[in-house]
């Protein structure tokens, strides 16, 4: 084995370790999603969604949206005044 070898073997070990580390990284970052996304999907499986409340369903994203003027994800953008 010489030298460069040696020095190959190094590169791919810290490239492999590199890319396993991103990846942990993002999985990690997802799990506030996705226990959100957990919670959520229990509230409507327990019939939360349907106590009266018009924004009962309504995720935070929307709720800015809609404050802010603009559609959520899936209806169309508010009309302007002018048709």
């Amino acid at each position: 084995m010489t030298w460069d070898d040696i020095a190959l073997v190094i590169l791919a070990g810290f490239g492999c370790l590199t890319l396993l580390l991103t990846q942990v990284s993002e999985i990690l970052s997802r799990v506030p999603q996705l226990i959100r996304a957990g919670r959520q999907v229990r509230q409507e499986w327990r019939g939360a969604a349907g106590n009266g409340s018009p924004d009962s369903s309504v995720d935070e994203g929307e709720q800015e949206s809609r404050a802010i003027g603009r559609a959520p994800a899936g209806e169309p953008p508010p009309r302007s005044g002018t048709s």
